[in-house]
């Protein structure tokens, strides 16, 4: 208990310095400079309170308990290493069945380069990946790679097969805004919606054959549906599908060539559209925009769009405020802002940048790419 308090204190502090005037304005060059200040301090501190994981192999967040195994390959590149999270088969069978299949997803993917890690399980049951709580597990463990292995935090994959499939459709949609890509194999899609997946890449692999749950018939469907959004919107939801010809459950290690495929892509943080529909585990933020948390309810929807202009254009939000986090990397922050809805100007206007707003998305989001340090809250 002593040393948790203790690596509390060291965080708070290390996310305070400075707290004098934390809501005064500054310059582009300041909120940069107090940008990398806040989150060096931060990192130091993740990296000390997340320190047990080496000794421990294994992730504690909550109540849970996330054992680990991970391999490297590769030269490091200059930008970082990657990152590929391979979720284990299993299920709702006895616990050294999910035991075994966690070992064999050791062996079953190789990267040419990057940080090749495997998370057991906490659980023994069909969501065992994507129940609540495990997506805190996965916020921690990349920060720890990301600290400790040189992980790049844009170069975050996830993937897994059969009851990995299934978590990798659940998680990749509501943490649409961690995943550099994904790629699904051989499960079930259940009710998931994929509208979040815009700016993620993501694969579906599942044997023609493979007809146990329709996860065959499922699947297909869900490869249409992506075709479709994507010929809605052009710009957004790269996908490949492949129904394996011939393959049941066990596709022969075709879908291998999936590391390959995801590896192309990197994480855009500030992608120019979103589209965010809450998922089974509802989220206050994503990418560059929250809401409060008193709002959140499944199925609520905001689609937002920003411009060269400074102009944000906000198509639609189904919330009765809306905030949008900004950055200089986004648009010019020196030059007025105008939040548009539906053809209604409810904003014009400059837009402060505070160490205030660094810290507080820093500490709500725990991704150093989310720090912003600068936001604007309208009414719709």
């Amino acid at each position: 208990m002593i040393k948790i308090i203790a690596i509390l204190a060291l965080y708070l502090s290390c996310l305070t310095i400075g707290a004098v005037n934390n809501n005064k304005g500054l310059s582009c060059s300041q909120a940069r400079k107090a940008t990398q200040e806040i989150v060096a301090a931060w990192h130091k501190a993740e990296k000390a309170r997340l320190a047990y994981i080496i000794a421990d192999q294994a992730v504690r967040y909550d109540s849970l308990t996330m054992p680990i195994h991970w391999q490297t390959f590769g030269e490091k590149p200059a930008d970082g290493r990657s990152l590929y999270i391979s979720l284990h088969g299993g299920g709702n069978v006895p616990k050294d069945i999910n035991d075994s299949q966690w070992r064999n997803q050791w062996r079953l993917y190789t990267p040419h380069e990057g940080v090749y890690l495997c998370p057991r399980a906490p659980y023994n049951d069909w969501d065992m990946h994507c129940k609540p709580l495990t997506d805190g597990c996965y916020r921690d463990l990349i920060n720890f790679c990301v600290d400790y292995m040189d992980v790049n935090p844009d170069k975050v994959y996830i993937m897994g097969y059969s009851a990995g499939g299934d978590g990798v459709w659940r998680l990749a949609p509501r943490m649409a805004d961690t995943w550099a890509a994904a790629s699904m194999m051989a499960g079930h899609p259940g009710d998931v919606s994929m509208v979040n997946l815009r700016n993620t890449p993501f694969m579906i692999w599942c044997g023609e054959l493979d007809s146990a749950y329709n996860r065959n018939i499922l699947d297909a469907q869900h490869i249409a549906t992506l075709d479709s959004l994507q010929r809605q919107d052009p710009g957004g939801y790269i996908h490949y599908g492949q129904i394996v010809k011939g393959k049941p459950h066990w596709m022969d290690r075709v879908d291998t060539m999936a590391v390959e495929w995801m590896a192309k892509y990197r994480r855009n943080p500030y992608p120019q559209k979103v589209v965010w529909r809450q998922e089974e585990v509802c989220k206050p933020a994503f990418y560059w925009l929250r809401i409060d948390s008193a709002q959140i309810k499944r199925g609520k929807e905001v689609v937002v769009s920003y411009s060269g202009d400074n102009t944000i254009n906000i198509e639609r939000c189904d919330y009765p405020t809306l905030t949008i986090c900004l950055n200089d990397t986004m648009m010019d922050l020196d030059r007025p802002v105008t939040v548009v809805y539906q053809g209604r100007t409810l904003f014009k206007g400059l837009v402060k940048r505070t160490r205030g707003n660094i810290e507080s998305n820093l500490r709500l989001r725990c991704d150093e790419r989310y720090a912003f340090p600068a936001e604007v809250t309208v009414k719709l």
